[in-house]
């Protein structure tokens, strides 16, 4: 698969997953629902939406996480959310192998803007990620405030394990955007075989389910003109700010941030890592 196979293959995969998302993932989703969403069979029946020649129509529809797989159809829905500054990345690991992927965010920039006094730290405004309309029609929406509830969240901090020890960690900020930025990285390591800090810096894109891609600039001149038709790019100056570690195979770790992105990111390896 060339490069802009694999970038129409990432954005279409993702659109269908924020569908599915939106109309069935809450605080109270039902653990059947959330077994049959992550199921091999409920993905592969997804996955049979993708047509290799052109992009789909967007917003697509959710599926049906029943059990009960056959054919392909599509329908339209969509709840695309905008990209969130207040949130904040980090990837720490030892050299025993211990691994801490942690995001963290209080949400809007500056949260709600109130400091606890005495204390200098800002409070969230964490319950904006809840819907305060339904976005599914007529159908029930997962993410409605509710009592007890917490909202839906994008936060994606990733451990990847290869024979049950760790070979990749990484996350980002961004909103809605981290889904996509942490998903992009895994296929530009794993998939297309990128180092660590390339997979990092290549130029990202984030289709959300929406009529339009948020694309990179450098997205847009490297992979628009490839593309299948049918897919729209709205630029936006950058997407995410991830970090990640990546265990060697002879024992080193491999620590890397942005380059660029947000002013640059900071990642040094100060030791280590002694494979057990």
């Amino acid at each position: 698969m060339t490069a802009t196979q694999a970038m129409h293959h990432y954005l279409e995969a993702s659109a269908l997953s924020f569908a599915d998302r939106n109309r069935y993932v809450g605080d109270h989703t039902q653990r059947n629902v959330l077994r049959e969403l992550l199921s091999d069979a409920y993905a592969k029946e997804r996955a049979c939406l993708i047509d290799p020649a052109a992009a789909l129509p967007k917003p697509v529809a959710p599926g049906v996480p029943d059990g009960a797989y056959g054919g392909c159809s599509a329908a339209a829905v969509a709840d695309v959310r905008d990209d969130r500054t207040g949130t904040t990345n980090l990837t720490v690991a030892d050299r025993w192998g211990n691994v801490v992927e942690y995001t963290l965010t209080i949400e809007a920039t500056g949260g709600n803007g109130m400091v606890v006094p005495g204390r200098g730290f800002l409070l969230n405004n964490e319950l904006t990620d809840f819907n305060f309309a339904p976005t599914q029609g007529a159908a029930t929406d997962p993410n409605l405030p509710g009592p007890g509830k917490r909202p839906r969240s994008s936060m994606s901090p990733t451990i990847v394990l290869a024979d049950g020890r760790p070979f990749l960690a990484v996350g980002s900020p961004g909103g809605a955007t981290i889904i996509t930025t942490v998903l992009q990285m895994l296929v530009n390591r794993i998939d297309r075989g990128m180092t660590l800090p390339q997979a990092l810096a290549a130029p990202r894109a984030s289709q959300r389910n929406g009529a339009s891609t948020q694309a990179e600039p450098a997205f847009i001149t490297g992979y628009a003109t490839g593309l299948p038709p049918g897919h729209t790019f709205s630029p936006t100056a950058e997407i995410g700010a991830a970090t990640g570690i990546e265990f060697l195979a002879d024992g080193r770790l491999l620590a890397a941030a942005e380059p660029v992105r947000r002013g640059g990111g900071a990642a040094a390896v100060v030791g280590r890592w002694a494979r057990g």
